[in-house]
């Protein structure tokens, strides 16, 4: 998979308009500051459309599935359309379903409660832990981090020709890392799993709301992502794809909703007919606002045209990667390399801090936010950092001296929502903080990394 930019003049594309882009913070140094969202890997702020849309919805809230009167028809058929939407929006095949789950997490999950008896899965060791710990009650086999696109495609390829070719099988594999932000070969992971029998679903958590994904045209069995990851905030998620392995599933909540027929038996016991539909994994009532906060942001994305949101934030990523290569004390973490194409989250490390504290540091002192640690990707990052398992680390902890190990790494994330102003402030205090050192000292509180308020100003 790669980012186009061809044809596309991304100085016509500003940023999206996202709720919180006028909040200020205070800073410990004194004053006020507006806060500068660089974390959108975990949370991405909502879309103003989004929330302009949600907001509209709301007076006309009402249960779905469940009622005859008119804002629950509504409410129904806005959730049925969001659906479509969503299909839409992943390029589905005709006979796919799509599933509205809690979150990726929640949809890989349900899909790992779905599979077939005796089913081995292989999954890289690079995968964010959503799509690395699920598989608890299959055959699991677990790839080295590969170290070039092709190589993760022969690594895969060995490995499923060592297999049982006649049982059920099933690849892993993220679309773009949460770590580097590197695109992974979907497209090619995808024809070698259906060479050798097996099925593959895609972790899309990173690479929708940065990258058009096609279910059709990557040829994948699944794919799941995230709302809150897409813009669209409320708690809802996404597994969508082919619906044999759902369907001869026991659904994944017992429940009303999942249910058609319900009847009491006479020795005591009670018979049930289930959905053949997506609505046999949607037990529950529906969290109709989530489900349309989601179909919302994929249409705001898809009228704002991917082409030029890709390639607006492709001149970003190459402008933080720049910033970053002119500080000699700054190493980015990269399995494939500089030349490996990207979405906009990238983690480092510099050389004689504690990632916490130099991530307390931009908070504090500039109003930055970003995030510290092992981002739910232990294995990757600590093959990344070459160090071993072991605790993260606190902001507490001693800094670590020029040339030693960093046990955690700082990871700075963006998209169609973030404004020039605030990459060129991160840079400019990454410089900052590097030349002269953070103005305060840090300690752990609750597990954070926050100001030394009684210590003594640095």
């Amino acid at each position: 998979m790669s980012v186009s930019t061809a044809a596309v003049d991304p100085s016509v594309c500003a940023p999206l308009p996202v709720l919180g882009s006028n909040v200020t913070v205070p800073l410990v140094t004194g004053g006020h500051v507006t806060y500068a969202a660089l974390d959108y890997a975990a949370s991405a702020p909502a879309l103003q459309r989004v929330w302009d849309d949600v907001a509209a919805y709301a007076p006309y809230y009402g249960s779905v599935h469940r009622g005859a009167g008119y804002l629950s028809q509504l409410s129904t058929d806005l959730f049925e359309a969001s659906r479509v939407t969503v299909a839409e929006f992943l390029g589905c095949r005709a006979d796919d379903q799509v599933v509205f789950t809690r979150s990726t997490t929640d949809s890989l999950n349900l899909l790992a409660a779905a599979l077939p008896a005796d089913c081995q899965v292989f999954v890289f060791e690079t995968e964010h832990h959503a799509s690395l710990l699920p598989w608890r009650d299959a055959r699991v086999t677990c790839l080295d981090a590969p170290r070039t696109p092709d190589q993760a495609v022969a690594t895969l390829e060995r490995a499923l020709a060592g297999r049982d070719p006649h049982g059920p099988a099933l690849v892993c594999v993220t679309g773009a890392s949460n770590v580097t932000g590197e695109l992974w070969p979907v497209k090619e992971l995808a024809a070698a799993a259906h060479a050798h029998g097996a099925r593959i679903v895609l972790d899309a958590a990173q690479l929708a709301p940065h990258h058009p994904v096609d279910i059709a045209e990557l040829d994948v069995d699944w794919a799941a992502f995230s709302g809150h990851k897409l813009y669209a905030p409320f708690g809802s998620g996404v597994l969508a794809g082919r619906a044999d392995w759902l369907v001869d599933a026991d659904p994944y909540l017992a429940g009303g909703g999942a249910s058609r027929k319900v009847a009491r038996r006479a020795d005591g016991g009670v018979d049930v007919e289930w959905h053949t539909t997506a609505a046999r994994h949607e037990a529950g009532s529906p969290n109709v606002i989530g489900v349309y906060s989601i179909a919302a942001a994929c249409k705001a994305l898809t009228e704002a045209g991917f082409d030029r949101l890709v390639a607006r934030e492709q001149q970003l990523v190459t402008r933080v990667r720049e910033g970053l290569a002119g500080v000699p004390e700054v190493k980015v973490l990269s399995l494939f390399g500089d030349d490996a194409p990207r979405v906009g989250v990238i983690s480092f490390v510099v050389e004689g801090w504690n990632s916490s504290h130099f991530a307390a540091a931009l908070s504090a002192e500039y109003g930055i936010g970003v995030r510290d640690g092992l981002f739910c990707a232990h294995p990757l990052v600590r093959t990344l950092l070459g160090s071993e398992p072991q605790d993260p680390g606190e902001c507490g902890a001693p800094e670590a001296a020029p040339g030693e190990r960093s046990l955690n790494a700082i990871r700075v994330s963006f998209g169609a929502g973030t404004p020039d102003e605030h990459i060129d402030r991160f840079l400019g205090a990454v410089r900052e903080l590097v030349g002269k050192g953070a103005r305060w000292t840090y300690r752990t509180e609750d597990g954070r990394c926050v100001p030394d308020r009684g210590a003594a100003q640095v």
